[in-house]
């Protein structure tokens, strides 16, 4: 028996899948509404979060696809564009460009007896056994409302491209995720005056640690429990960023790996040198001036909202539920609808190339056997319903929606390696057959 399948993006996510679905030699569909692979990393994707400065977060070394490493010329952190390079090459080396279709979006998605229905926004629609959606986590902007009567400028950080658009003004950046530490960053060093608005205090991890890339260096305690890992590793952040207090910010309210890590090298530094300033939450706003929780104010003509994404999926919201963090076992199987899969949602704490990669491997296998071994894809379907595993290898995660979901990286691995020897499993791909495409550094 064939599986007919569907996949829908082309992004990291996409291209892992395709991977996979290909290595098994099953019949898929592959759609893509751009013009060409790479999904929020090429920044001529109308609609991207993609900004000039943009650096992988998780270092090359961790980040790679099995079987196609990053290559050896590639920085420890590797911007967008070196990215991008990266992921078409992947997809040239392993065949999967000629697979796609490029410019079809996709209207809806709506089950149909035992199948699916995907509808292209021509009108025209297709039938398959599976849909797997890849399109990816940070494509809607989550915009709070800002208090009060400000009458600067508004913009969330998906509309950010360039640290010229903060030549001449003054700027608030509201968020401390990575991507707003970054982006607050680049207006210290390119703005009038800067600030950055946090509610909270957070764990800030340099992006080297004894000259390796941070998260190298803590992958080789990885194998110790997580708070004995947090306990070694907590002072010695202590010890390398000092008291946060110095320099404006607040003490973290909670323990390291609780929130999601804050990967950063530049932000201390700035804060140390008066580039930039940190303020806690907003408390109002009239005119140009934007208050404090603190008492303070200052004037800005520019307030920037690094307030992070909701985890829709416009295609088929109706059945993936939680528009901020969909309730999907191992984060990549529907619970409730036999055939609906979605690669690229994933909460952790650690890269995310690896873990789509190994979700791709998992898909592909049940898939492989929904068509040659159906007792043992009924097996692993009972589980899908069924199976809560507690992947949070200790930690008590943050109350806040971006942690709905979040699992443990370390957790989360060991047990889809079980999981894999259970059911006969590879997660990982060989070398390409073909001459890799060469990616310049």
């Amino acid at each position: 028996m064939t599986v007919s399948v569907c996949l829908i993006g082309a992004g990291p996510a996409g291209l892992a899948v395709a991977r996979a679905l290909r290595e098994r030699n099953i019949d898929y569909t592959h759609l893509e509404r751009h013009t060409d692979v790479g999904g929020l990393w090429d920044i001529e994707n109308p609609g991207g979060p993609m900004y000039e400065t943009a650096h992988f977060i998780s270092s090359k070394t961790v980040s790679g696809f099995s079987g196609y490493p990053m290559p050896d010329a590639y920085p420890d952190y590797p911007g967008h564009r070196q990215i991008l390079a990266y992921l078409q090459s992947f997809a040239d080396a392993y065949g999967l460009s000629e697979r796609i279709e490029f410019g079809v979006e996709v209207a809806d998605v709506h089950r149909d007896g035992d199948g699916w229905v995907v509808v292209r926004a021509d009108g025209s629609s297709t039938r398959h056994d599976a849909v797997i959606v890849c399109t990816g986590s940070q494509w809607f902007p989550n915009i709070p409302e800002l208090p009060g009567s400000f009458t600067g400028e508004v913009r969330h950080s998906s509309n950010y491209r360039s640290p010229s658009e903060f030549v001449g003004k003054r700027v608030l950046v509201v968020g401390g995720g990575n991507s707003g530490c970054d982006i607050a960053c680049d207006a210290a060093r390119n703005a009038d005056y800067t600030a950055i608005s946090l509610r909270r205090g957070y764990w800030f991890i340099p992006k080297h640690v004894f000259g390796v890339p941070s998260d190298v260096f803590g992958g080789k305690g990885s194998f110790l429990p997580k708070r004995l890992e947090r306990a070694i590793l907590q002072p010695i952040l202590r010890l390398f960023n000092g008291d946060p207090t110095r320099i404006g910010l607040q003490k973290p309210d909670h323990k390291l790996f609780e929130t999601h890590p804050v990967i950063n090298s530049m932000l201390l530094h700035h804060l140390q040198h008066g580039d930039l300033v940190a303020r806690p939450g907003i408390e109002s706003t009239d005119g140009r001036t934007v208050r404090f929780t603190d008492g303070s104010s200052d004037e800005f003509d520019l307030v920037l909202f690094a307030t992070g994404y909701r985890h829709r999926i416009p295609v088929a919201q109706q059945y993936f539920g939680n528009e901020q963090h969909p309730d999907l076992y191992l984060n990549c199987f529907s619970r409730e609808h036999p055939g609906l899969f979605g690669v690229g949602f994933i909460e952790t704490n650690s890269g995310a190339y690896q873990l789509f990669d190994q979700q791709a491997h998992m898909i592909a296998g049940f898939l492989d056997d929904r068509g040659h071994n159906p007792a043992r894809a009924e097996a692993f379907a009972q589980r899908i319903s069924t199976d809560r595993p507690d992947l949070s290898n200790g930690l008590r995660f943050d109350a806040s929606p971006r942690h709905t979901g979040y699992v443990d990286a370390d957790a989360y691995v060991r047990f889809i390696r079980k999981l894999a020897r259970t059911y006969g499993w590879s997660l990982t791909s060989p070398a390409p057959t073909q001459t890799p495409v060469q990616v310049s550094a």
